[in-house]
């Protein structure tokens, strides 16, 4: 029994850290948004309005995805508050907790490649 606490322990170190990791991109998301209006603010003319709307696009599409992975969090949250500690967690956890580490590094991964992108764009018309 103590090692299924230690086991549900560590999931649920992972899954606040994938929250609190979820909200700061969310937040930084809105910063990005409010750069985005400066640029449009600006009238640079199609040049620089067609990856602007791109990237709002974009942003939303990410917003979206972190509101769903945020609610996956929650769930999984409220499977580990209900464990019984007399179960095999071999299983259920293990199985559930792999899927949702896979799509947290794929949209890790897809973030930063968004941020680079932005980041070169605000160099250019900033």
């Amino acid at each position: 029994m103590i090692t299924k606490a230690n086991y549900l322990s560590d999931l649920k170190f992972n899954l606040d850290t994938w929250k609190r990791e979820l909200r700061f991109h969310f937040n930084e998301m809105d910063t990005f948004e409010e750069k985005l209006e400066e640029i449009a603010a600006r009238e640079f003319g199609k040049k620089a309005t067609v990856p602007l709307e791109n990237f709002q696009n974009r942003i939303m599409i990410e917003k979206d995805a972190i509101s769903k992975l945020k609610h996956r969090i929650r769930n999984k949250m409220a499977n580990i508050n209900q464990a019984d500690y007399n179960e095999n967690i071999e299983g259920r956890f293990q199985n559930e907790q792999h899927t949702l580490k896979d799509d947290m590094r794929t949209y890790i991964k897809m973030h930063y490649d968004l941020k680079e992108e932005m980041m070169d764009f605000f160099r250019e018309w900033l």
